[in-house]
């Protein structure tokens, strides 16, 4: 239970400030936040509802009847809502949303055998489980999706604990990490989940509970891959190709690669593993350089949304999935956080305003899965449609979606001891725990229409501390980080930094301006 177990000792150099601790109030995000709370959220909820997703809870819970409905991998998108459902409520208090949630979380429960098993199809129908679920519990980790829905899982109930001080989704995902860790690892089963997740939520059940286990299960998960003579390999598509730290080339299905990215750079923070961080480095080089689109999509091949070879980066057909532009502002945010450089965060706004942002409408009830850089007006490139669509039958975007919006001011700032770095410039205020006195942070911006961003310090009191503002690559002439692409116009902008109404002459460190303050 949450408590237990050995305190986090170690973790990220630098730490991002939370979503709990930052709001944003700007005319570009603003009215967003609104219609993913107003409109997004609402829906995605409502589909869940229509397509079975919610009741297949109630009936493996024993309180509706009636068989499973939908795809094996179908509660990861409940659960991901439910994440996003949590944040939302850490911006605005919603009594309704929060009793929904709690009703919800009952019927995950409920939904869950007693010895914390949690995957509603065999739970409804052990003899006839979804196709790909395979005849017996983990029995076919290829495709069963059994631990990649419970990582979700885990990572909302983090969100859920965090935005209500609640410990009931908390509760369920403890019990199944407990018969994850009873099953697997050493001298156990040996089997990866072949869709990266588990990994990534698991370490946010360690962070958030102190328990040994979840990390060890954590890494164990990663260095299965590619290892192991006595299970079927899973091939490139899935990363199963090689053992990770072997792993210095982007290859396979580009969601999965950038969640399996996200949870090495997590466990390297959490455990100080210098092979991890090294191949992070090789991986980042070789997307970078000749993997990454414009809009900082990934996965240029509709075949298995996979990476492509360097530079086949098409546009017409390229696929960009929603959920892979996701996984990339993840991966980037965390490299930010392992290594304190701007570039990482310069490949997350990049994605944020284009690869992802493209995913939905402005109205936030249409969706697109892949993101092509062009198109004919004629195919049907968008799952069927060659428009965004109101939902898919594996809608792993919108859902992802609805989560990530509302969890964006939790990406603007970061702190290392007395430094606070502004890696985003999103209007809104925040509230920052120095070690010498809490700063209140507020920004002015009608950034990404204008350059101008006004920032506003209030300290407690009176002390030394230092503010690092990241200096847009873009700004400085590079649009991304790499020799990739390169503007024609080769005139830079003219940067400069005012500290009440004066301008000054700042070092530069990592791609940030450097101003200490006292």
């Amino acid at each position: 239970s949450r408590g237990k177990g050995e305190p986090v000792m170690t973790d990220y150099p630098i730490q991002p400030i939370s979503f709990t601790s930052a709001h944003i109030h700007d005319s570009f995000w603003l009215p967003r936040l609104e219609t993913n709370r107003r409109v997004t959220l609402p829906v995605c909820f409502q589909k869940c509802e229509e397509t079975g997703r919610l009741s297949n809870f109630a009936k493996a819970a024993g309180r509706l009847e009636g068989p499973f409905q939908g795809i094996r991998f179908d509660d990861s998108d409940v659960f991901k809502v439910v994440e996003g459902a949590a944040y939302t409520l850490s911006l605005e208090e919603d009594p309704q949303l929060d009793a929904f949630l709690d009703r919800l979380i009952e019927d995950f429960a409920g939904a869950q055998e007693p010895d914390g098993y949690l995957y509603t199809n065999r739970t409804i129908d052990p003899e006839h489980p979804a196709p790909g679920a395979g005849e017996d519990r983990w029995s076919h980790l290829k495709q069963s999706h059994e631990l990649y829905n419970i990582g979700h899982m885990y990572e909302a109930a983090v969100a859920h604990h965090r935005a209500t001080d609640k410990d009931s989704f908390l509760d369920v995902a403890f019990k199944s990490a407990n018969l994850v860790d009873q099953e697997f690892g050493a001298g156990k089963r040996q089997d990866p989940p072949g869709h990266q997740e588990i990994e990534i939520g698991l370490a946010k059940l360690y962070r958030v509970s102190g328990d040994p286990r979840y990390l060890g299960l954590a890494k164990f998960f990663l260095d299965a891959r590619g290892r192991g003579d006595k299970r079927e390999r899973y091939g490139e598509e899935m990363q199963d190709h090689l053992p990770v730290t072997e792993q210095k080339v982007a290859v396979g299905h580009a969601v999965r690669a950038g969640y399996m990215y996200s949870a090495m750079a997590d466990v390297a923070a959490l455990t100080g593993n210098r092979d991890y961080r090294e191949t992070l480095d090789a991986l980042w080089e070789d997307v970078v350089s000749g993997k990454l689109y414009l809009t900082g999509g990934i996965g240029a091949r509709r075949h298995h949304e996979s990476f492509g070879d360097p530079y086949e980066l098409p546009n017409a057909s390229a696929y960009n999935e929603t959920c892979a532009a996701i996984a990339n502002m993840f991966w980037n945010h965390r490299m930010f956080l392992l290594h304190g450089e701007s570039k990482y965060m310069d490949i997350f706004e990049r994605t944020l305003y284009n690869g992802f942002l493209s995913g939905v409408g402005m109205s936030g009830d249409r969706f697109f899965y892949p993101n092509p850089l062009a198109t004919d007006g004629q195919t049907d490139f968008n799952q069927g449609r060659k428009e965004r669509a109101p939902w898919f039958d594996c809608s792993c975007c919108p859902v992802n979606i609805v989560r990530f919006v509302p969890s964006l001011s939790g990406y603007i700032y970061a702190q290392k001891d007395d430094s606070i770095f502004v890696n985003l410039y999103i209007g809104g205020e925040a509230e920052i725990d120095l070690p010498a006195t809490p700063v209140t942070l507020s920004q002015e911006t009608d950034y990404p229409w204008d350059g101008k961003v006004v920032l506003t310090l209030n300290p407690d009191k009176e002390a030394a501390f230092t503010l690092k503002l990241r200096i847009p690559g873009w700004a400085a002439g590079q649009p991304v980080p790499s020799d990739l692409y390169s503007y024609e116009d080769k005139e830079t902008a003219d940067i400069s930094i005012k500290v009440n109404g004066e301008r000054i002459d700042s070092s530069t460190e990592d791609g940030y301006a450097i101003l200490n303050r006292s």
